[in-house]
């Protein structure tokens, strides 16, 4: 691990694309030294002698003794430990061609540097304590941001709300197990006892703010992964109206003609304060078309693994068997959230709301093909719609929230093991058992923060990471 730290390291942060700029980012120790080697201010000096948080405008090359100058750019130089890896820092801008690009990251490769693994500039800021891993892992978190929501989750997680959180869980218990630890081993020495009843409160209070944070798992995931979402409803209710104006564009194919979507159309959109990982299905009908009927199989099969699903029907239609079988589908999945879209408003209304109110709680009108006024509307109520659903308005995204499933399986494992710490006290055992049961405790709290945990652990988190960050 130290022998990786002592390497320098190089890649491009900026998206594989062409764009105004690009920047090739440089960290380690030999960092200023490679920097010299290719990059050159017009100033004369070299970037080893600039001080931190400066920047030189200068010309780019391949390397000493190399003909050929690459681009004119930037150089940003970041002093250790002020720096986000801590390390010496080199950020080097040059004009956002791919081709130029990754010439100036050869030109960094060939004079010192060896590529960034994926995350490694994240990672080493976790080594040299710069972040807790749960910072870390928000990082990633920003970056794969599609909503208002699950941007603001992740930016409080960098901030370190989760991480404050847990550390005051951790401290209280630490001063409880210091406590313990004196009074066992020291019991001639003058140690204020902790009463068992203080030793319960505690722990109690720390698992009510454990079994919070895992009741809130949920809608954290969903504000982050967003929600696998299924249009349903018979042929010809606007499914596909409803897909492209949700997408902004033209996803699925819209006719007049029953049965025109047969395979399903997936599309992920940003609703506002929750991302919907789309899919348009075949309409659901009874059919003797061998390839429609596969469709509609497929439409149903989807339907039991989704997390949403809006049930679009007719208003200008009155109720058929077709509708009435999906009504019936639904109803057999009590645990999947729906959302009833009457669409067609623009039409003299022929379906009896009531009676689709009836079966369904959250219902929403709309004309999915209307002006744009109304389709802005229509979105409007529809993400409103959703949020109450979903329960999300109730998260508060300044709050700490757990990221992932590594947090949560560490969080869920201290509440189990301060569980057993309760019951522990509270069947009389003696305080020598209550520590040892606190201690397991505290590791798998250690474990969620990063405080102590294994490579294998840290490889795996930012093994998620694009390289450059």
């Amino acid at each position: 691990m130290q022998e990786m730290k002592r390497e320098t390291i190089a890649a491009i942060a900026t998206p594989n694309a062409v764009g105004g700029i690009s920047v090739i980012r440089l960290s380690g120790n030999a960092a200023l030294d490679v920097a010299d080697r290719i990059f050159a201010p017009v100033s004369g000096k070299k970037i080893s002698a600039y001080k931190g948080y400066m920047a030189a405008y200068g010309h780019i090359h391949c390397g000493d003794g190399q003909d050929g100058e690459l681009d004119d750019g930037i150089a940003t130089v970041f002093r250790a430990p002020h720096s986000y890896t801590g390390e010496d820092v080199v950020e080097i801008s040059c004009h956002g061609g791919l081709l130029v690009t990754r010439k100036v990251l050869r030109a960094a490769l060939d004079n010192g540097a060896r590529l960034a693994a994926p995350g490694e500039f994240t990672r080493r800021a976790f080594l040299n304590g710069k972040m807790s891993l749960t910072q870390a892992e928000a990082v990633a978190d920003l970056i794969s941001a599609g909503s208002e929501r699950s941007m603001r989750t992740a930016k409080s997680a960098m901030d370190g709300a989760l991480y404050r959180k847990i550390k005051g869980i951790t401290d209280e218990l630490l001063a409880v197990s210091a406590h313990l630890a004196a009074y066992i081993d020291y019991p001639e020495e003058d140690v204020d006892e902790l009463t068992e009843d203080d030793i319960l409160r505690i722990c109690q209070e720390s698992l009510g703010k454990l079994e919070q944070l895992l009741r809130n798992f949920d809608c954290g995931r969903l504000i982050r992964e967003g929600v696998d979402t299924v249009i349903i409803g018979k042929p010809n209710v606007g499914k596909s109206t409803l897909m492209n104006l949700l997408s902004g564009c033209s996803r699925s194919i819209v006719t007049n003609i029953p049965g025109t979507t047969r395979d399903i159309v997936e599309e992920t959109v940003n609703l506002g304060d929750v991302v919907l990982r789309l899919a348009d299905t075949a309409g659901i009908r009874d059919t003797d078309n061998p390839v429609e009927k596969i469709g509609v199989d497929i439409a149903l099969e989807r339907l039991e693994g989704a997390g949403l699903a809006l049930a679009v029907f007719d208003l200008s239609e009155a109720l058929d068997e077709d509708d009435e079988k999906i009504i019936k589908r639904l109803a057999g999945l009590p645990q999947l959230p729906v959302v009833a879209v009457l669409n067609k408003t623009d039409l003299p209304p022929v379906l009896d709301a009531e009676k689709v109110r009836e079966h369904f709680a959250h219902v929403v009108q709309l004309s999915a093909g209307g002006s744009a006024e109304e389709q802005d509307a229509a979105i409007e109520t529809l993400n409103q719609t959703i949020t109450d659903l979903l329960m999300l308005e109730g998260v508060d995204t300044h709050e700490a929230v757990l990221a992932n499933e590594r947090q949560r399986e560490c969080a869920a494992e201290a509440a189990k093991l301060l569980r057993e710490v309760c019951e522990t006290i509270e069947s009389g055992y003696t305080l020598d058992a209550v520590d040892v049961a606190l201690e397991s405790a505290l590791s798998a709290l250690f474990s969620l923060s990063g405080e102590k945990v294994s490579d294998t652990v840290i490889d795996e988190v930012f093994s998620k990471f694009c390289v450059g960050k």
